[in-house]
């Protein structure tokens, strides 16, 4: 059985949501997940688990959540070889150029994304769940 981390940042609730479907995802998978908030994890944390889904959602000009989420993968970001990694996370503006540098940013690492990332503009719609479930299933 894998072991998966469902770790995210969420000031509305939008991208919470996913990360629970993300969770349910990996469960149905067979994964043994944890769900944590960002302040939660670090890097002390990431040998513990085969696959870590990341979530965050756009903030300012199209960033990553500068006060607990981006200190937090900045830390752990060079720990992250050899783990299944996925992305998530939702925005309320722009067009999603957060996640595209946040993608760029892991690929320059050599993070091994393992599947496409998930975006919801707003409140995750039933389509983004379901791909959030697949995230899920694709980190298990």
């Amino acid at each position: 059985m894998s072991k998966v981390a469902v770790v995210f940042w969420s000031g509305t609730g939008n991208t919470g949501t996913m990360a629970q479907a993300v969770s349910e995802g990996a469960k149905s998978a067979g994964a043994d997940v944890t769900l944590l908030g960002a302040s939660e994890f670090g890097k002390d944390k990431v040998a513990e688990f085969d696959g870590i889904a990341f979530g965050c959602p756009a903030m300012g000009a199209e960033v990553l959540e500068e006060v607990e989420f981006d200190p937090m993968f900045t830390d752990v970001e060079n720990s992250l070889s050899g783990k299944k990694i996925a992305l998530f996370g939702s925005y309320g503006w722009g067009d999603g150029q957060w996640m595209r540098d946040w993608e760029d940013r892991c690929k320059a690492d050599g993070i091994n994304l393992v599947t496409d990332s998930v975006m919801a503009n707003d409140a995750p719609n039933d389509d983004a769940l379901e791909e959030c479930k697949a995230l899920g299933r694709a980190i298990a």
